[in-house]
């Protein structure tokens, strides 16, 4: 059984577009964002019953 793709959203287009001017301003802004989602997924983790 095949799964519809979901639609994209309408601002999808100018979150991406923000996302490009941000890293093109600052090479290093990718790594620092990667770095607090990682932050993020640990703490959240660690909120889990199972650890």
């Amino acid at each position: 059984m095949r799964r519809a793709e979901p639609e994209p959203r309408p601002d999808h287009t100018s979150y991406l577009a923000s996302w490009l001017k941000v890293v093109s301003d600052d090479e290093r802004a990718i790594f620092q964002a990667a770095a607090h989602a990682q932050r993020a997924v640990s703490f959240l983790h660690g909120l889990s019953p199972d650890h």
